[in-house]
């Protein structure tokens, strides 16, 4: 019932419905003017679906994820004739790749469905979920936490869910048939912010701003430029999805804190650069790594959290994990209570 009142349903099917329509309207028009101008009217809708979703901060923010973001940029890329997007894939692989956060491999068309997607590694999975269930089983006791404490387990709560979510979508779209990119590529290994951000950190939005922002710019003002552009859509986007979370206006936090990455990125280049061209070495991986860590952390904290957690946020999504972490309980004791009925 609570589907049902949140219009889980509606939503899906309208999505699916605009989707199919930009297949239908780019296959038949040249990349350029005329399939944006048939592709503007769906714009509106991505922005606007994920507020039908008011039962759930989580489904809410989750949707907007897919739709105002990632999906309004593959419609833009869609009429430039770039992105994952091509009206030549079926109809099945249009609509995944249009609606969920995920990339297949290889060019369009038949090639999509040629392979499957590697599976995804139980024991890794287990680990995750392993994770998650003790994060959840703290979060009773939150309040007794330091904030930096709570904020350290709220980031690694992130990256668990999103690394456990991400390959469960890709297996289904493997189960489909359809090969697909991998969405993180163990970030806790990065050894410099760029590695971070560009090949290991949510490969999925990496891959969907490198053409639409990062590459226009790069053309004409430079690669630095590039990379700051690229950083400050992506804070400009985290505001929104803050909106989406909180309903409320954003305070430019999660832009400061992209920006600022943006400019060590910028900063990292050139110094590495100038390192290696005086010939000195490399500082050992182990040492790079834990620099990051802490660096993302240590930002992340000051920057990244506070707009999530401020005015009633922070105990709203706690609520709702509680509330996750109930239902999860509830199945598993009628579960068991099946099985021992049946021995």
């Amino acid at each position: 019932m609570e589907l049902l009142r949140d219009s889980i349903p509606m939503v899906s099917l309208a999505a699916a419905a605009a989707a199919l329509y930009a297949r239908m309207a780019s296959s038949h028009l040249r990349p350029g003017l005329p399939r944006l101008v048939a592709l503007l009217p769906l714009f509106p809708f991505p922005a606007a679906a994920p507020l039908a979703l008011t039962s759930s901060v989580i489904v809410r923010a989750t949707a907007a994820f897919f739709l105002a973001w990632l999906c309004a940029f593959k419609l833009a890329l869609l009429a430039a004739g770039r992105g994952p997007l091509d009206p030549a894939l079926p109809v099945l692989p249009f609509l995944i790749t249009a609606l969920l956060p995920v990339k297949l491999r290889g060019a369009a068309g038949a090639a999509a469905l040629t392979k499957a997607s590697k599976p995804v590694s139980l024991v890794s999975c287990a680990a995750k979920v392993a994770v998650i269930a003790a994060i959840l089983s703290i979060y009773p006791y939150n309040s007794r936490l330091h904030p930096y404490a709570r904020r350290a387990v709220y980031g690694v709560h992130i990256y668990c869910f999103l690394d456990l979510f991400f390959p469960c979508i890709a297996a289904a779209a493997g189960a489909l048939g359809m090969e697909t990119e991998p969405q993180f590529d163990r970030p806790y290994l990065a050894s410099s912010l760029r590695d971070f951000w560009g090949r290991r950190w949510n490969l999925m939005v990496s891959a969907i701003l490198r053409p639409s922002v990062y590459d226009p710019v790069r053309a004409r003002a430079g690669s630095p430029a590039g990379v700051l552009a690229t950083f400050l859509v992506s804070g400009l986007m985290h505001e929104g999805m803050v909106y989406y979370l909180s309903l409320r206006r954003p305070d430019g936090g999660m832009t400061a804190f992209f920006l600022l990455h943006g400019a060590c990125c910028v900063a990292e280049g050139w110094c590495a650069r100038r390192w290696a061209a005086r010939g000195w070495p490399s500082p050992p991986r182990a040492v790079a790594t834990v620099l990051v860590a802490v660096f993302v952390a240590g930002t992340s904290f000051w920057l990244f959290f506070p707009p999530l957690c401020k005015d009633g946020g922070e105990e709203k999504l706690l609520e709702e994990w509680a509330a996750v972490a109930a239902f999860f309980l509830d199945a598993g004791r009628k579960i068991n209570g099946i099985v021992r009925s049946t021995d």
